[in-house]
């Protein structure tokens, strides 16, 4: 896989909320990047690492988590293709949580020195950066909120209507049909649910007529009523341009 071709999905993710012209494109094609591939539940950064690098999803699901004293994990974000997880580390210098794949995934490390020099010449590329980060403190503003307040119903309802428009958004998926390869003891850890409630909920999903699941697909097959269920509205994915 050329650079120019594994860019073209973070180049993708960044035009679908930022305004970036031909001349940020050449610039975002020409990054090096190391790619490599990983298994599922590989932690690629921990909690207290200095990383001197940050890394694009190329293809495949990852998550953000912090862990309890007696070792229980939390899932306080996903991530999939076009996601940058830890741009923060460009200013962070010590990371305060783990990331970690939650499939198998294909990703591509780029060094920080490098991203640090095209944010100061490129001021569009920086913004595009900057607004990327804020999303992702949306993401993690309205994920507070779903395990906090949101019925177990409706949280499973909403992080199945989050992935899909996310995936959407990135020409992952079309339709309302994902591959999601993703454990339910990994989406209890995101959604503060046993395995067996997650199951449960699921199963709820189904008879409901919103969802069909077939090994690891999902198809959204009643979009309208997932999102009520879920109550789910996309305004906090600041997409330009928001698919439905």
């Amino acid at each position: 896989m050329s650079p120019t071709s594994s860019m073209d999905v973070l180049i993708r993710k960044l035009q679908s909320i930022s305004d970036l012209r031909g001349g940020d494109i050449d610039v975002l094609k020409g990054i090096q990047i190391q790619e490599k591939d990983f298994l599922a539940n590989y932690d690629l950064v921990r909690e207290g690492d200095r990383p001197v690098s940050s890394f694009v999803v190329l293809d495949g699901l990852l998550g953000s988590t912090k862990l309890t004293g007696d070792g229980k994990r939390q899932i306080t974000s996903f991530f999939v293709a076009g996601d940058i997880p830890d741009l923060h580390g460009l200013h962070l210098s010590v990371m305060d949580c783990n990331f970690t794949t939650l499939t198998a995934a294909r990703l591509g490390f780029m060094r920080h020195d490098a991203l640090r020099a095209i944010c100061e010449q490129h001021p569009r590329i920086a913004t595009a950066f900057w607004r990327s980060t804020l999303i992702d403190a949306a993401i993690y503003r309205e994920w507070v909120t779903n395990v906090g307040r949101r019925e177990a119903y409706t949280r499973m309802a909403h992080i199945l209507c989050e992935l899909i428009f996310r995936l959407r958004s990135v020409g992952r998926i079309q339709d309302h049909v994902a591959d999601l390869p993703i454990t339910q003891a990994a989406l209890g850890d995101a959604l503060g649910l046993s395995t067996v409630h997650v199951n449960r909920m699921l199963q709820e999903l189904r008879r409901r007529g919103l969802i069909a699941t077939t090994g690891s697909r999902v198809h959204a097959l009643d979009w309208s009523g997932l999102t009520h269920a879920g109550d789910f509205d996309t305004t906090y994915l600041h997409q330009r341009n928001p698919a439905v």
